[in-house]
């Protein structure tokens, strides 16, 4: 029987969360951030990944997104990948005043994998949902860009900058979004 929350259809949007082990404040830095940006726009651009709406928090990340190229499993791996590698690698050779801490988190969950490896940054599960039709893909939409309201980081959606909600607002934020007409979902 196949596990509810995974990606079933490779061709269809979804709303994922790919989360850091143990939901470990793992991207507070602005150099964190940067790295998944980067990683993001790189799968826009030589991927296929077309993303409708993003935010990042410091534990995880919200996207509605779909493959217009490829399997969106196999991005969604390999973005994980790159960036595990990539945020290892700013913590042994950044300013992080936690870097022990999270080496450790890290370590304990490459410990702890199947197929070991020296250090896990991202849950297994990306809590994939289909996103099937105009009202629940708003839902979502909404969701992701009020995260950081709710988490009480700015009062606006538009003001945070990791976050579509700057380009649906009219000011491009720093990954490449496919903006899409709310109104025409409800």
């Amino acid at each position: 029987m196949p596990h509810a929350f995974q990606i079933h259809k490779q061709d269809a949007a979804y709303f994922l969360t790919p989360t850091t082990v143990n939901w470990v404040d793992a991207l507070m830095r602005k150099e964190h951030k940067d790295i998944i940006c980067d990683s993001l726009n790189y799968c826009v651009d030589k991927k296929g990944l077309e993303i409708f709406a993003y935010v990042i928090m410091s534990s995880h990340i919200h996207l509605a997104c779909r493959a217009s190229v490829g399997n969106l499993s196999d991005i969604i791996r390999d973005f994980k990948k790159y960036t595990s590698s990539a945020l290892i690698k700013e913590y042994k050779n950044g300013i992080e005043s936690r870097r022990d801490r999270l080496l450790d988190v890290f370590r304990v969950g490459g410990d702890k994998q199947k197929k070991k490896s020296i250090h896990q940054v991202w849950q297994y599960n990306n809590h994939a949902e289909e996103l099937y039709g105009g009202k629940f893909t708003f839902s979502k939409i909404n969701y992701i860009h009020y995260n950081p309201v709710e988490a009480g980081l700015v009062s606006r959606p538009e003001h945070y900058e990791y976050s579509s909600a700057r380009d649906y607002a009219g000011d491009p934020g720093p990954v490449k979004v496919s903006v899409l007409n709310l109104h025409s979902l409800l």
